[in-house]
Protein backbone atom coordinates (compact mmCIF):
# COMPACT_ATOMS: atom_id res chain seq x y z
CA UNK A 1 0.00 0.00 0.00
CA UNK A 2 1.54 2.92 -1.03
CA UNK A 3 -1.28 5.83 0.32
CA UNK A 4 -2.71 5.92 3.49
CA UNK A 5 -6.46 7.07 4.23
CA UNK A 6 -7.83 8.41 7.51
CA UNK A 7 -11.35 6.72 7.51
CA UNK A 8 -14.10 6.29 10.20
CA UNK A 9 -18.07 6.08 10.49
CA UNK A 10 -21.07 5.10 12.86
CA UNK A 11 -24.49 4.84 13.12
CA UNK A 12 -26.81 7.69 14.17
CA UNK A 13 -30.27 6.71 15.27
CA UNK A 14 -32.01 10.01 13.31
CA UNK A 15 -33.37 10.26 9.87
CA UNK A 16 -31.27 11.01 7.09
CA UNK A 17 -32.09 14.44 6.45
CA UNK A 18 -31.32 15.02 10.17
CA UNK A 19 -27.65 14.33 10.33
CA UNK A 20 -27.33 15.53 6.90
CA UNK A 21 -28.21 19.06 8.10
CA UNK A 22 -26.35 18.42 11.54
CA UNK A 23 -23.30 18.84 9.38
CA UNK A 24 -24.30 21.45 6.59
CA UNK A 25 -25.38 24.13 9.24
CA UNK A 26 -22.86 25.73 11.24
CA UNK A 27 -25.43 27.33 14.09
CA UNK A 28 -25.92 22.77 14.54
CA UNK A 29 -22.67 21.90 14.28
CA UNK A 30 -21.38 24.15 17.15
CA UNK A 31 -22.94 22.09 19.33
CA UNK A 32 -20.38 19.41 18.51
CA UNK A 33 -17.45 20.03 16.41
CA UNK A 34 -16.58 23.57 16.12
CA UNK A 35 -17.36 27.52 17.81
CA UNK A 36 -17.01 29.09 15.15
CA UNK A 37 -17.53 29.53 11.03
CA UNK A 38 -18.14 32.22 8.59
CA UNK A 39 -20.99 30.10 6.90
CA UNK A 40 -22.84 27.15 6.18
CA UNK A 41 -21.59 23.98 3.74
CA UNK A 42 -22.90 24.95 0.04
CA UNK A 43 -20.92 23.59 -2.75
CA UNK A 44 -18.46 25.80 -4.43
CA UNK A 45 -17.53 28.13 -1.70
CA UNK A 46 -14.78 28.51 1.19
CA UNK A 47 -16.12 28.48 4.83
CA UNK A 48 -13.17 28.68 7.89
CA UNK A 49 -13.77 26.67 10.60
CA UNK A 50 -12.45 27.55 14.39
CA UNK A 51 -12.82 25.11 17.12
CA UNK A 52 -13.45 25.80 20.96
CA UNK A 53 -9.58 24.33 21.91
CA UNK A 54 -7.47 26.23 19.96
CA UNK A 55 -6.69 29.69 18.36
CA UNK A 56 -6.01 28.40 14.79
CA UNK A 57 -8.95 29.31 12.40
CA UNK A 58 -9.44 26.64 9.30
CA UNK A 59 -10.01 27.73 5.88
CA UNK A 60 -12.65 24.95 4.10
CA UNK A 61 -13.23 24.57 0.77
CA UNK A 62 -16.42 22.51 -0.11
CA UNK A 63 -15.63 20.77 -3.23
CA UNK A 64 -19.39 19.36 -3.38
CA UNK A 65 -22.47 18.42 -1.80
CA UNK A 66 -25.36 15.86 -2.80
CA UNK A 67 -27.71 16.21 -0.07
CA UNK A 68 -28.66 14.59 1.73
CA UNK A 69 -26.11 11.32 0.94
CA UNK A 70 -22.42 13.20 -0.09
CA UNK A 71 -20.46 16.27 1.72
CA UNK A 72 -17.05 16.63 -0.07
CA UNK A 73 -14.65 19.19 0.90
CA UNK A 74 -10.51 19.99 1.17
CA UNK A 75 -8.77 21.31 3.66
CA UNK A 76 -4.74 21.49 5.51
CA UNK A 77 -5.70 18.12 6.84
CA UNK A 78 -2.05 17.65 7.64
CA UNK A 79 0.59 20.26 7.79
CA UNK A 80 1.11 21.84 4.06
CA UNK A 81 -1.00 18.72 2.56
CA UNK A 82 -4.74 19.99 1.03
CA UNK A 83 -6.17 17.06 1.79
CA UNK A 84 -10.20 16.14 0.23
CA UNK A 85 -12.62 14.82 2.93
CA UNK A 86 -15.60 12.57 1.88
CA UNK A 87 -18.92 12.07 4.37
CA UNK A 88 -21.22 10.06 3.14
CA UNK A 89 -24.41 9.32 4.43
CA UNK A 90 -26.62 5.92 3.80
CA UNK A 91 -30.18 6.01 5.18
CA UNK A 92 -30.78 2.17 7.11
CA UNK A 93 -33.75 1.52 8.46
CA UNK A 94 -35.13 5.15 9.33
CA UNK A 95 -31.20 5.54 10.89
CA UNK A 96 -27.82 7.19 9.07
CA UNK A 97 -24.79 5.27 8.80
CA UNK A 98 -22.23 8.12 8.56
CA UNK A 99 -18.96 7.01 6.62
CA UNK A 100 -15.74 9.66 7.04
CA UNK A 101 -12.52 8.71 4.35
CA UNK A 102 -9.54 11.53 4.18
CA UNK A 103 -6.14 11.22 2.70
CA UNK A 104 -4.19 10.35 0.92
CA UNK A 105 -0.58 10.53 2.84
CA UNK A 106 2.26 8.68 2.18
CA UNK A 107 2.93 5.36 3.74
CA UNK A 108 5.52 6.65 5.52
CA UNK A 109 6.46 6.97 9.47
CA UNK A 110 4.94 10.31 9.12
CA UNK A 111 1.76 9.43 6.80
CA UNK A 112 1.10 6.47 9.82
CA UNK A 113 1.13 9.46 12.72
CA UNK A 114 -0.99 11.65 10.47
CA UNK A 115 -3.60 8.49 9.43
CA UNK A 116 -3.79 7.47 13.06
CA UNK A 117 -4.65 10.88 14.87
CA UNK A 118 -6.96 12.09 11.90
CA UNK A 119 -8.87 8.46 12.32
CA UNK A 120 -9.07 9.19 16.38
CA UNK A 121 -10.57 12.95 14.81
CA UNK A 122 -12.82 11.76 13.30
CA UNK A 123 -14.09 9.18 15.10
CA UNK A 124 -14.37 11.87 17.72
CA UNK A 125 -16.45 14.00 15.26
CA UNK A 126 -19.10 11.44 14.98
CA UNK A 127 -19.22 9.98 18.72
CA UNK A 128 -19.99 13.80 19.44
CA UNK A 129 -22.13 14.12 16.15
CA UNK A 130 -24.12 11.26 17.67
CA UNK A 131 -23.85 12.17 21.37
CA UNK A 132 -25.55 15.84 20.08
CA UNK A 133 -27.99 14.50 18.01
CA UNK A 134 -29.16 11.51 20.14
CA UNK A 135 -29.11 12.64 23.44
CA UNK A 136 -28.47 16.23 23.64
CA UNK A 137 -25.14 15.52 24.87
CA UNK A 138 -22.40 18.19 24.20
CA UNK A 139 -19.69 15.66 24.31
CA UNK A 140 -16.48 17.95 23.03
CA UNK A 141 -17.10 20.31 25.73
CA UNK A 142 -13.87 20.50 27.88
CA UNK A 143 -12.43 17.38 26.02
CA UNK A 144 -9.51 19.03 25.21
CA UNK A 145 -8.55 21.45 27.56
CA UNK A 146 -5.48 19.78 28.55
CA UNK A 147 -4.19 20.36 24.80
CA UNK A 148 -4.37 24.19 25.24
CA UNK A 149 -0.99 26.21 26.46
CA UNK A 150 -0.60 26.39 30.30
Amino acid sequence: MNELQAKAGIQVLKPIQEVFNAIVDPEQMKNYFISESTGPMVAGTEVTWKFPEFDDRFPVQILDIKAPTEILFQWEGAPGNQLKVDIRLEEREGNTVVKITEGTMPNTEAGLQWMRGNSEGWANFLACLKAWLEYGIHLRKGAFDYMKPA
